[in-house]
């Protein structure tokens, strides 16, 4: 297959997978980060920037290792998962993240992320 197709091939699945990310998310967390974010709340930006951010990395470490689309999209599921549960996670452990985050806390919002980023980072580096 010429180069450019492969090309294109990877870069709209993985743009559709981002996409089916955002979407997911978004309806499984306690928070409307949307309306919150164009409400200009910095910190439902943080939160969900540092989510989506964390499973590019993913996604792009998965291009990388992976020979096959199918592996691919695999390793996409399962870092969809990784992220859920480390969203789901967090919420447990942090009882008032849904205050924080709805009231504008910035801090807290960063916070949200790097857990997030920290969790992509370390799941990207798990492929081989």
């Amino acid at each position: 297959m010429p180069a450019i197709i492969n090309y294109a091939i990877h870069l709209l699945s993985a743009s559709a997978l981002l996409i089916a990310f955002f979407i997911f998310y978004t309806w499984a967390t306690t928070i409307d980060e949307v309306l919150l974010i164009r409400q200009g709340n910095n910190a439902a930006a943080l939160s969900l920037g540092g989510a989506l951010i964390g499973f590019s990395l993913t996604l792009g470490s998965s291009l990388l290792h992976t020979a096959s689309y199918i592996d691919f999209l695999a390793w996409a599921a399962g870092a969809m998962v990784v992220q859920l549960l480390a969203y789901g996670a967090t919420v447990r452990l942090l009882h008032i993240s849904k205050d924080h985050i709805e009231s504008g806390n910035t801090a807290f919002g960063g916070l949200m992320g790097a857990i997030s980023l920290s969790i992509g980072a370390i799941n990207a580096a798990c492929i081989s």
